[in-house]
């Protein structure tokens, strides 16, 4: 087993009305959260304990007087947390479980007994997430299912693959030649942890942008937010193979439109909206 990186994390704890919560999600990530928890009436974003907190909290608060200012206001309050790395698997342990996802798939940490007749796919998120549970990652394991008997399985690339969870889906679903990219050394580092605790060995975990990826995929998946999917639609489109799939993830209802003109530009037609509560996947094909 590789050894994981020493890192303590903070977590915002915000309190904030329904009508901006989408809008306010949208900034964590564009500020460089690793993930966000959506509760009934809160959501808790994460950041690395380096990250610049006096400027995390200067957003935080333009987006409060801008909720102030406006006809629709509410509460709005936040706090924040450091979460030592030693607690951190402890925080995770508290809130996740196994789940049943489409036809095929079981979603479950490693202290949880495997299910006989299913494709386990075995997730400790370690320091990134993923873990299967957030609509948009369950999306994409639905629609890799459907559509992944509809190619010669040869080779898949997952753009900002986490936790590895979408690269390990493909590889047990039967693709020869996986691969997954990420840009954060946490997320590189768990999803190879990952990919040994599901001894799937023969998929490829790289650090970088979807630059470094080389050749043609059948399937490429991009469970990402909307701006940057519209700002890779080209290359996405370099690298899919004719009359491949790509599955397009992160995206709120209201911003689909934006990223299925982009992926048109760029020589991509649609096949398929799949909405799943406040975000929608699409499929688009060359």
């Amino acid at each position: 087993m590789r050894h994981k990186t020493s890192m303590s994390y903070y977590e915002y704890s915000i309190n904030v009305s329904p009508p901006f919560r989408d809008a306010l999600i949208k900034n964590l990530y564009d500020a460089g959260s690793l993930g966000i928890i959506e509760e009934d009436d809160r959501i808790r974003a994460y950041f690395p304990a380096g990250s610049d907190m006096r400027k995390i909290e200067q957003d935080l608060a333009v987006s409060q007087a801008l909720m102030e200012a406006s006809s629709q206001h509410g509460a709005f309050a936040f706090q924040r947390t450091l979460i030592p790395d030693r607690d951190w698997n402890e925080t995770w342990k508290q809130g996740f479980h196994a789940i049943d996802v489409g036809d095929r798939f079981t979603i479950l940490p490693p202290w949880e007994q495997k299910k006989t007749g299913r494709i386990n796919l075995v997730i400790d998120p370690a320091m990134a997430f993923g873990t299967g549970h957030h609509e948009t990652t369950r999306s994409c394991l639905l629609l890799i299912e459907k559509y992944a008997d509809r190619t010669g399985k040869e080779h898949f690339l997952d753009i900002g693959t986490g936790t590895g969870i979408l690269a390990i889906a493909a590889a047990k679903l039967g693709f020869h030649h996986v691969t997954g990219i990420d840009t954060d050394i946490l997320a590189v580092e768990a999803a190879r942890e990952n990919i040994v605790i599901n001894s799937t060995p023969d998929i490829c975990i790289q650090m970088g942008s979807l630059t470094i990826s080389n050749g043609e995929f059948d399937v490429i998946v991009a469970n990402i937010i909307s701006g940057v999917l519209v700002m890779l639609a080209p290359a996405i489109a370099s690298h899919l193979r004719l009359k491949g799939f790509c599955i397009l993830s992160g995206i709120l209802h209201g911003q689909d439109d934006e990223v299925v003109e982009a992926m048109r530009k760029a020589g991509l037609g649609l096949v398929e909206r799949w909405p799943d509560g406040k975000w929608i996947s699409l499929v688009v094909t060359r």
